[in-house]
């Protein structure tokens, strides 16, 4: 596992290189080169040190190099993990033929987000009782948004779910809602998707789980949904507005999107589009400028380099 002292050598790689054009002095070097090995320049919570979080959802996160870390390396606020319930264990993958027995929801996210939560909330003389912090340091208060794609039947995978997280649960991590509707927001955010049954979570309560809300049925057939149950709506783009080609969106599907995204905002629920388009890249970084400033909440993301990139700049 990448620790402290690894992500310090990068950081301090990183400012020798940045200052690459300057006049540096061996001295200064060395100290720049060695500092991971002293003490005085780590501190309890720099697992994450100097990441920006960021508004985008690790699409499809499994199949990442390295799954959560590779989000969380890069800022993003919201993962997806698909599961497949066979013989008792929940199974991560896109598709059947791509599972295996050692990577499951609880080696792959439950244990790793746990682990990080536990670097970022340590025990120390300096606090009076147990801290809730998130995953990043920069921004502790930070929620990061667990989306839990289920693909095998609903009404009996999703029961397995929630036991998946009772640690994340016992160590009291997650955002839940109480008996009255009453939302006290945690270090991580469960929400169900896929074939995640709504009768599951909606008028259960108290509980630590949410529904990923159907974004175009907010203000019609699913009107009687609300932000308790889904504190994000989402929809496929392309099913929505078609194939875009000229990097932006004709006055009538402007309009649409804005009327789905005002519907949502009038409830307290968070926008999110999947399946935009990923080519070309131009195409791409246009609509999620677009989106971005048509107040959609969360991005879909695919490629986490070129969005994070695309954050720091003008886009």
């Amino acid at each position: 596992m990448r620790g402290p002292r690894f992500i310090a050598a990068c950081l301090a790689t990183s400012v020798a290189q940045a200052q690459s054009d300057l006049p540096i002095s061996s001295t200064l070097q060395n100290v720049l080169t060695n500092a991971q090995n002293s003490g005085l320049y780590h501190y309890p919570t720099d697992l994450t040190r100097g990441i920006v979080p960021k508004a985008f959802h690790s699409h499809n996160d499994y199949w990442r190099e390295i799954p959560f870390y590779s989000a969380l390396s890069v800022g993003a606020v919201s993962v997806e993990a698909d599961v497949w319930l066979f013989n008792g264990t929940l199974h991560v993958g896109h598709e059947e033929s791509a599972l295996t027995n050692i990577r499951t929801f609880d080696s792959l996210y439950v244990q790793p987000i746990l682990d990080t939560l536990r670097r970022q909330n340590p025990s120390s003389s300096f606090v009076m009782g147990p801290t809730k912090n998130g995953v990043y340091d920069s921004d502790s208060t930070q929620t990061l948004y667990l989306f839990v794609d289920v693909k095998t039947d609903g009404a009996t995978t999703f029961p397995e779910v929630i036991k998946a997280l009772e640690p994340l649960r016992s160590a009291g991590y997650l955002t839940n809602v109480s008996s009255s509707g009453e939302v006290t927001s945690g270090p991580v955010t469960v929400i169900g998707t896929g074939n995640t049954p709504l009768d599951q979570i909606q008028g259960v309560g108290p509980r630590d789980y949410f529904f990923d809300g159907p974004l175009p049925e907010l203000g019609t057939t699913a009107s009687n949904i609300t932000a308790d149950v889904s504190p994000i709506a989402s929809t496929d783009f392309g099913a929505v507005f078609g194939e875009v080609r000229n990097e932006t969106l004709n006055d009538t599907q402007l309009s649409l999107l804005r009327s789905q995204i005002a519907t949502a905002h009038q409830k307290g629920i968070a926008v999110r589009y999947w399946d935009q388009p990923g080519w070309p890249i131009g195409t791409r970084n246009a609509i999620w400028r677009l989106l971005w400033n048509e107040s959609v909440d969360l991005l879909n993301v695919d490629d986490l380099e070129g969005a994070a990139n695309f954050w720091q700049s003008a886009g």
